[in-house]
């Protein structure tokens, strides 16, 4: 099977992980999710994966509500590492090793996030599931998993989201929206798509890293974009 990625760094949302539930992890969600993973690491892949919180707690809605922006995003950058150490233990459970990393020091639930780290378990074929942001207030899992995907020297980001790719607006909303094949990182800012914030797409623009937008929702999707299949939208 032809493979066009050696290592790649896989954005889930937190709000994903909720699957048919309104808060939370849906158990069954981790486990079509962990299955899709380990199909690829088979593949001999290396993988990194950043995953939001917005399943348990959004920082910025947070803010609004009330509670202090640092604290807010705080409490978002936990609700991450519950996320990282569900998906792990998925994983684990289906026979693939995992390693949980945190951006800020959080012994024994994780280990400290470091480059080399992070890349000597991928290495050893283990999924390197990378917890807290960018450890900063202030910047999204978008920019964390832009960050992360350029420090580990991913050659692509994957962004596992609910729709199928990028679209000229909406299309759970505008029925009339069409959707991109590929699509410059010129042109998302142009056209004003919320397909990451400005900061994560910046990032990437900057450091020649393309994304894959695509619906991680599907099973085996993961796994067609792995093996070079035209699905989703292609971001350079």
């Amino acid at each position: 099977m032809e493979r066009k990625f050696k290592r790649i760094l896989l954005k889930l949302s937190g709000e994903s992980l909720m699957g048919e539930q309104q808060y939370g992890i849906d158990p069954k969600r981790a486990g079509e999710y962990a299955q899709q993973i380990k199909e690829i690491a088979d593949m001999g892949i290396e993988i990194g994966i950043v995953i939001g919180g917005g399943n348990i707690f959004r920082g910025l809605s947070g803010a609004t509500k009330g509670f202090d922006r640092v604290k807010g995003d705080q409490m978002g950058m936990l609700a991450t590492v519950i996320n990282s150490l569900a998906l792990s233990s998925a994983l684990e459970a289906i026979g693939q090793k995992a390693r949980v990393l945190t951006a800020i020091d959080m012994h024994p639930i994780g280990e400290h996030y470091s480059k080399w780290r992070a890349i000597e378990a991928m290495k050893r074929g283990e999924v390197a599931i990378i917890s807290c942001g960018t450890g900063n207030p202030f910047f999204t899992t978008d920019t964390g998993s832009a960050l992360r995907g350029i420090e580990i020297e991913a050659d692509v980001m994957l962004k596992g989201t609910r729709v199928d790719g990028i679209y000229t607006a909406d299309p759970e909303k505008d029925p009339t929206a069409t959707k991109f094949d590929s699509i410059s990182y010129d042109e998302i800012y142009t056209r004003g798509l919320k397909v990451m914030d400005l900061t994560a797409t910046t990032l990437c623009k900057e450091n020649n890293l393309p994304i894959i937008v695509f619906d991680m929702d599907t099973v085996g999707n993961l796994k067609k974009v792995m093996s070079g299949e035209p699905i989703g939208t292609y971001v350079y």
